[in-house]
């Protein structure tokens, strides 16, 4: 299970994107959920998540980050109209607390919860799409020209944990293949039988430190500037890629100026809808954060769009 979290290479349109673009463009998409208070504009960067998740192949592993974005929307629907009691539609009279006085929930607060949870899925599927995206050792190699031993250490670290899972996995993997069975037995025969694979495990890790060190030993890592075996090149869709991003954060960064995309829950809930300019706005972002989306689709169906970019 815990594997669909990491990246993997599948030869996908989407992960064939300079590092640098893919960064910029969750960048913009991270300010937006954090600059946007429309539930209906952050419904709509939601929907368009899904479907780069889905382009990407990664809505099985999106449903782990969903289930535990959905328990978080849940508590902070619970929690706010506990605390905040600014709203003027008040569905239900409490007791009176001590210190805190009566205890009225009301719908604006349950409001506000709700949208501070989509709000919160929004950010969860973005980091979620940046793990099924950009691969990281491309993205920190595009650091490492002027931070390599920093970068360096963040790739080990980075690598560590899902190196760390495949290892666990093969090795108890063969200890079941010679007869030792983790299920069954008491706590202290359970116990037993697991500390023999984190012994196994602790000896692998050192095995493979020892081999990572060899390895840049005869590199010859430090001895002098740093080479470069592969280099990432900035082709077209790049430039449509980050184009798109800068020209839907200007589009947004406009439209809040007017107060589109803002939004007043207290002490009573605006209109989702003020006028046309409200979708127009939307649409005008939607669109530009589609581009990504739309080369996706004509790099799979249209062969001239494809030989471009």
């Amino acid at each position: 299970m815990f594997e669909k979290l990491f990246y993997r290479e599948k030869g996908l349109f989407l992960q064939s994107f300079h590092p640098a673009s893919v960064l910029a463009y969750l960048m913009v998409l991270l300010v937006l959920s954090l600059l946007y208070e429309n539930p209906l504009y952050l419904l709509a960067l939601f929907f368009l998540l899904v479907l780069l998740i889905r382009e990407v192949d990664g809505l099985e592993a999106w449903e782990g980050f969903l289930k535990a974005g959905i328990f978080l929307m849940l508590l902070v629907m619970i929690a706010n109209p506990l605390v905040i009691r600014a709203g003027h539609t008040v569905i239900w009279h409490g007791p009176s607390l001590p210190f805190e006085g009566r205890l009225d929930i009301s719908m604006e607060a349950l409001y506000y919860g709700a949208v501070s949870g989509i709000r919160l899925l929004v950010i969860i599927s973005i980091f979620c799409l940046y793990n099924l995206m950009l691969n990281p050792d491309r993205m920190l190699n595009l650091f490492s020209s002027w931070a390599g031993k920093s970068v360096l250490v963040i790739v080990l670290a980075t690598r560590l944990f899902p190196i760390m899972f495949r290892d666990w996995h093969r090795i108890k993997e063969v200890l079941q293949l010679r007869g030792v069975d983790f299920e069954t037995g008491g706590l202290r025969g359970r116990v037993k039988k697991y500390s023999c694979l984190y012994n196994v495990l602790l000896l692998s890790s050192l095995e493979d430190a020892m081999e990572v060190a060899e390895s840049m030993r005869a590199r010859a890592f430090g001895s002098g500037e740093r080479s470069v075996y592969s280099r990432n090149i900035f082709r077209p869709r790049d430039f449509f890629c980050l184009g798109g991003g800068v020209l839907a954060l200007l589009a947004a960064v406009w439209g809040m100026h007017y107060g589109y995309g803002r939004y007043t829950f207290y002490p009573e809930a605006d209109f989702l809808v003020k006028d046309g300019t409200t979708l127009a706005v939307l649409f005008v972002v939607l669109f530009y954060l589609s581009a990504p989306l739309i080369l996706s689709k004509g790099w799979k169906y249209c062969r001239f769009l494809k030989s471009k970019i």
